[in-house]
Order: C-alpha cells, then sequence, then structure tokens
C-alpha cells in the first residue's frame, strides 16, 4: 500500500520592529568602543530591514574605524539573529564620551 505525503508550505516567521530594534542596539555595544546609549529606529518590510542609528563612542577612539566596524558587525549579527536582510544603516555618532577615572581603574588602565 503506498500512502501519500501531503506537504503543507512552510510557516513565516514575524520579526517585529521593536526587536529589530533591539538586536541592533545589542549589536552595536558588542562592538569594541561602542558605550551605553545606542539608539535605533527600524523600518522592517517583508524580509528585509533599513536602521538608523545614534550611536555613542568613546574618546579618544578613531570615529571612522568604530563607525566602519559597527556597520559591518550590525548588518551581519542583525541577520543572523532576525533572517532580515539590512538593505541600510545609518550611523550617526551621538557623543564622544571620556571614560571617567574609575571606569579607566576597572578596566586596568593607568591615569595620568
Amino acid at each position: 500500500m503506498t500512502t501519500a505525503v501531503v506537504l503543507e508550505p512552510a510557516g513565516r516567521t514575524t520579526v517585529s520592529k521593536r526587536a529589530v530594534e533591539r538586536i541592533a542596539a545589542r549589536a552595536a555595544r558588542e562592538v569594541d568602543g561602542v558605550v551605553d546609549g545606542v539608539t535605533v529606529d527600524a523600518s522592517v518590510s517583508g524580509d528585509s530591514a533599513v536602521l538608523r542609528m545614534r550611536v555613542p563612542i568613546r574618546y579618544p577612539l578613531p570615529v571612522i574605524r568604530i563607525a566602519e566596524q559597527c556597520r559591518t558587525h550590525v548588518i551581519r549579527r542583525t541577520g543572523e539573529l532576525t533572517g532580515l536582510t539590512v538593505t541600510g544603516l545609518d550611523i550617526a555618532i551621538a557623543a564622544m564620551v571620556v571614560e571617567s577615572a574609575s571606569a579607566a581603574a576597572d578596566s586596568g588602565r593607568r591615569v595620568r
């Protein structure tokens, strides 16, 4: 006896705008030199997302290098974790943050 197998179409996973924003902000904070206070606005349409970020960077690190690393990392990680293709990412540097003496001491660096 032969049994027919009925294949149903695969389901669809939907990722909310808020979830994409949180994932992208977390990914940005994973980049060395980016400090707390990252804000993200996402536009999600189908299988793609466009992100706008405001990123504070630790002073005196090179802004362009940190922004490039942030762009590459956020696009990759957001895609990995959401399944979306990030088709655009605008990064604005929100602030240059100077480490306090206590933060520098905690990281093992000397303050002169």
